[in-house]
């Protein structure tokens, strides 16, 4: 019996063209969330992000700031802002190369994951737009009374998301040699590892270089153009229910893997 297949999907800068939780930031000032000069950080955070210049230290300042700015948001009406504002704002964002990729894989029969470390609440509804089977993301705690306590459950990013890609395929029995990766980022070299045909995509200057050194092929997607119905990709059946580690599921920011107190990742 053939064991089954799947395709996973960085999604800031692999399947869209941002940070999606960055890219929200006006939707949530305009809700009351961020103050107007925690939002002209967070466009500094996306302007660092976009042009692939962030490193280790700047990284974890962007951590700091943003797992801090978080803290005390109300879970509902961040799924609010996002479930309003999901088309406006992601829409323009997406490659029409990914969209295209992710059909072509659901067609063979493969289930398409998008693994992120952004946080679930984002990226789930993202997911559900673009037809995706299945999502692994970013999880952070909440509080009784609803709001995030800016904890970290699990952070899946750098080797928790080889370590995501894992547990799923024991869950699944996924065949990870006939499985499929996508990143843009040397910070998922383990999530490409983990799989038989690691793909790179307008990759930063550190994975171009690990990809000519392991031979692994390199695709560029230009500019967005954003959806069209058309273009939209029916999820395979029976759809996967997303992964979440802990049914406390909130938006987790752009934040680095060591956010719980004593501990050490989208």
């Amino acid at each position: 019996m053939t064991r089954p297949e799947a395709a996973f999907f960085d999604l800031d800068k692999t399947i869209i063209a941002a940070s999606s939780v960055l890219a929200f930031s006006k939707p949530f000032t305009e809700g009351g969330l961020i103050t107007k000069r925690a939002m002209l950080r967070s466009a500094y955070s996306q302007l660092v992000f976009t042009v692939g210049g962030a490193d280790h230290d700047q990284m974890e300042k962007m951590r700091l700031f943003l797992s801090g700015l978080v803290k005390g948001w109300d879970v509902a009406q961040v799924r609010e802002i996002v479930a309003q504002t999901l088309s406006e704002i992601v829409d323009p964002l997406v490659y029409a190369e990914a969209v295209a990729l992710m059909r072509e894989h659901q067609e063979a029969g493969r289930h398409v994951i998008i693994v992120s470390a952004s946080g679930f609440d984002v990226v789930e509804p993202i997911g559900r737009m673009l037809g995706a089977d299945g999502v692994v993301a970013t999880v952070l705690e909440v509080s009784e009374d609803g709001k995030y306590t800016g904890e970290i459950s699990r952070y899946v990013y750098a080797e928790e998301k080889a370590a995501a890609i894992r547990d799923l395929a024991a869950e699944h029995d996924y065949d990870l040699d006939a499985s499929y990766a996508y990143s843009d980022s040397v910070t998922d070299v383990p999530m490409l590892s983990s799989v038989g045909h690691p793909f790179v995509v307008n990759p930063d200057k550190e994975l171009r270089k690990e990809a000519e050194t392991r031979e692994w092929p390199v695709l560029e997607f230009a500019r967005p153009v954003g959806l069209e119905p058309k273009r939209e990709i029916v999820p395979s059946a029976p759809r996967l229910a997303a992964l979440a580690v802990t049914s406390a599921v909130a938006v987790g920011g752009y934040v680095w893997a060591n956010t719980r107190r004593g501990g050490a990742r989208a």
